[in-house]
This record gives C-alpha cells, sequence and structure tokens, in this order.
C-alpha cells in the first residue's frame, strides 16, 4: 500500500532551498576549470558567512509577532471583543464585524491582527450559541484571517519597515526608503482603501448565501490573563516608553516619516502592551506562552540568511537578477515580480524571511531597469500577503482557537484570494502602464 504523501514543514522546505541554491552557486558559479569539491567547500563558507547576518532582522520579526499576539491577549482587548461579540443578532453582521476588525488589526501589526481576528470569530460563535443565534461558523472564522491580506502594506510589513532603516542589508544597494514612499504612499492607501471596499461587498455577498451549520460545540476560554499581580510596573515602565516615542516624535523635523522602522513599532507595541496589562508579571507570563508561535522564525531566519550569503559571495545573485533582466523588460517586471512574490510565498511563508531571499534579486533587476524602488517593495509586499489566504502556515493559530477545521476555512478565503489578486495586480499594471 502506498502511503499518503505529507507536505514537508516550512523546516524542511528551508532545508531543501538550502541545498537547491547550494546546487545552482556549484553550477552557474564555478570559475573555469575550478574544482567542484573545494569550490562547494567555498560555497559551503558563504553559506556560513551568511547564516548570522540577519540576526536583527530575526529578532524584529520575532518580536512583532510576540508583542503584537500579546497585546490581543490583553483584558482591555479581550472585554472589548466580548462586548462586540454581545452585539452581534444577525449572521452577516458577524462575519462584517469579524472581518473589518481582521482588517484593522492586521493593518495596524499582522501577529495582533491574527489573534484578534481568531479570538473576535470564537467570541462570536460562543455568544450565538448561548443565544441559539444560526451563524455561517466557517465564514466567520474565514474572515477573521483577513488581517494577513493586508499586513505587508501596513504598519508591520517586513520589507515597508526595514528599508526605512539606515542599516538594513540591501542599504548598500537602495538605500534608505523611508515609509512616505511606500506604507503612507498615495498608492499603496488607494489600493488598500480599493480593496477593503470590495472585501466589504464580498462578505456581504457570501453571508447572504445559504449555508451548512458545522457539529461543533464551543466552550468558553479562559480568561485571558490569569496571573492577577498587584504589581504596577508595567504601568510606570509603558508610560517611560510612551514618553520616549512622544519626544522623538516631537524632535523628527522631516516630513518623510523617516523615524517609523521596524524598531519603533516593536517599541511602540511593547509601550502599549504594558499599559493593558499594567502588570509587568502578567505581561510577561503572556509573553512567554505568545512566543511559542515565534519558534520557526527563531529556527528557520539563520537558513534564510545562509541561502542569501550563498546568493551574494558567490555571484549567483547578480546572475538571477541579469537573467530576470533579460527575460523581462520594464513594463512586463513588475507583474512578473508580483506573481513570482505569490508563488514563492508557498514555500517561504514568512514575509520577512522572503524578503531576506527574493528582496535583492528583485532589486538588483529593478535598478538595472530603471525601476521605481519603492513602488517595487509595494509590488513584493502585495504578491507576499495576497497567497496568504491559500496558505496554511498562518492560519494555524486560527485553526487552534476557533476549532473549525482547515477545509472549511479555505473554501471561502479562496474568494479573498480571488478578490486580492485582482485588486492588487490591476494596481500594479495601473502603476507601470
Amino acid at each position: 500500500m502506498l502511503r499518503k504523501l505529507k507536505f514537508p514543514s516550512t523546516f524542511e522546505i528551508a532545508l531543501f532551498l538550502s541545498l537547491l541554491v547550494f546546487l545552482l552557486a556549484l553550477i552557474f558559479t564555478k570559475p573555469n576549470g575550478g574544482n567542484s569539491f573545494f569550490y562547494g567547500l567555498q560555497i559551503l563558507s558563504f553559506w556560513k558567512s551568511g547564516f548570522w547576518e540577519l540576526l536583527e532582522f530575526t529578532m524584529q520579526m520575532v518580536l512583532i509577532l510576540v508583542l503584537g499576539h500579546t497585546l490581543a491577549l490583553s483584558k482591555p482587548v479581550d472585554r472589548a471583543l466580548r462586548k462586540l461579540a454581545g452585539m452581534v443578532t444577525s449572521n452577516r453582521q458577524a462575519v462584517l464585524l469579524t472581518g473589518l476588525m481582521a482588517l484593522a488589526g492586521g493593518y495596524i501589526n499582522w501577529g495582533f491582527g491574527l489573534v484578534l481576528g481568531a479570538i473576535l470569530a470564537r467570541k462570536i460563535g460562543e455568544s450565538a450559541q448561548e443565544k441559539k443565534l444560526s451563524i455561517n461558523y466557517s465564514l466567520v472564522g474565514a474572515s477573521g484571517y483577513l488581517g494577513m491580506l493586508v499586513w505587508h502594506g501596513g504598519l508591520s510589513g517586513s520589507a515597508t519597515l526595514k528599508v526605512a532603516e539606515d542599516t538594513h542589508f540591501l542599504f548598500g544597494l537602495i538605500g534608505v526608503v523611508p515609509v512616505n514612499q511606500t506604507i503612507f504612499s498615495s498608492f499603496n492607501l488607494a489600493i488598500n482603501l480599493l480593496l477593503v471596499l470590495i472585501l466589504f461587498l464580498l462578505l456581504v455577498f457570501l453571508s447572504s448565501k445559504k449555508w451548512k451549520n458545522l457539529p461543533i460545540v464551543l466552550k468558553p476560554n479562559q480568561p485571558v490573563q490569569a496571573d492577577e499581580s498587584s504589581d504596577k510596573l508595567g504601568w510606570v515602565v509603558g508610560i517611560i516608553i510612551f514618553l520616549s516615542v512622544f519626544w522623538e516624535i516631537f524632535l523628527s523635523q522631516n516630513d518623510d516619516w523617516s523615524f517609523i522602522d521596524l524598531n519603533f513599532v516593536n517599541f511602540l507595541l511593547l509601550g502599549t502592551g504594558l499599559l493593558f496589562y499594567g502588570s509587568l508579571r502578567s505581561f510577561v507570563g503572556t509573553l512567554a506562552n505568545a512566543l511559542k508561535g515565534a519558534t520557526d522564525i527563531i529556527i528557520q531566519f539563520p537558513f534564510y540568511a545562509g541561502i542569501l550569503g550563498i546568493m551574494k559571495y558567490s555571484g549567483l545573485l547578480v546572475l538571477l537578477a541579469d537573467d530576470m533582466v533579460a527575460r523581462s523588460s520594464a513594463e512586463t517586471f513588475p507583474l512578473f515580480s508580483f506573481f513570482s512574490a505569490a508563488a514563492v510565498n508557498f514555500f517561504i511563508p514568512s514575509g520577512g524571511g522572503q524578503w531576506a531571499i527574493q528582496g535583492p534579486v528583485m532589486m538588483e533587476a529593478a535598478i538595472k531597469m530603471g525601476l521605481d524602488i519603492p513602488s517595487m517593495i509595494l509590488v513584493f509586499a502585495y504578491g507576499d500577503q495576497v497567497s496568504n489566504m491559500l496558505q496554511p502556515f498562518w492560519a494555524l493559530p486560527l485553526l487552534s482557537i476557533t476549532g473549525i477545521p482547515a477545509k472549511e476555512i479555505f473554501k471561502y478565503t479562496i474568494y479573498f484570494f480571488f478578490a486580492g489578486f485582482l485588486i492588487f495586480g490591476l494596481g500594479v499594471w495601473i502603476a507601470v502602464s
């Protein structure tokens, strides 16, 4: 009997990509007459050199997920979600409320939006069960995943915030790209506004269709913060952090919002979380639980950095960029980059890890074609986030919290994927035409 094929884990995919890039470098960058064995050892040294070059980026990605997750589990957020869930009186309200809240949360922070949408969907399910209200719980859960469709063009985008730093790993190639040219550009804001409008209409349509109720019995979750510590150190440290943030904003004389980068966003999340928890012990206890969700980032990012090291030091990066330039034009390259970013996301589900590998190739090719760098960064961001609607990796927390099977979620998120693909694809095409 043939064994069922098992889809590889994200870590296994990272290892496969490492081997693939190693072989590509060995085949296409080996000096003429060079010994394959000794050049292979040299490629391993390239891999080792790059392995630790993204440690700062890795820590930033861990914090932006964990701090956002912790914030979503705080008592003020929990109380607000319970109150909102209790106000729902129809299936349409349940779907629209969950979807719009997930979109807003995802735009603020991807970890926050992911957990916020999942918890709200769960609480609406519990409230509907208690009131004997018939709702399409599968669609409500799917709507709670919508934050992952807007996150990379939002306030926690990996690529957009990273390139706003003057120490980012592509600084020598593209310099600093402030957020007013990416996140807060009229191009990005218009696309996001149009996307939300289309998704709103889509949710209205889907919520009006007949559905089959899931046979799921939901038990109310335990209180979010079990540690009722009376210490107020969280408030003290949180106030100090906010004073520092406000002072930095006050001192900034630039109109390009250049002070907003990954470190600024994480600092703001930390301060907000501490204020919402009040107790330092309670905050740390919840954060420790949220940290489990960052395991894949911690272990996989060094391997992505190793891949980048091979590509950079072997010359494979330049060869790939030259090949992309030769196979496309300034008119077709943005669309090609959008499609490829969406496809690569299936193999590298972390936006930050994908940017570390794909970003250098895209930027090198974009410079050679004379394309607008901020726009190309957004093209990458749109491609990366749109295929999240078909990517099960980040849906795991939502599936766990809501108790909904994956197939029930993805039969609706495929609609969200096509809506996002259409809006982002048209936006990219119009921008370069």
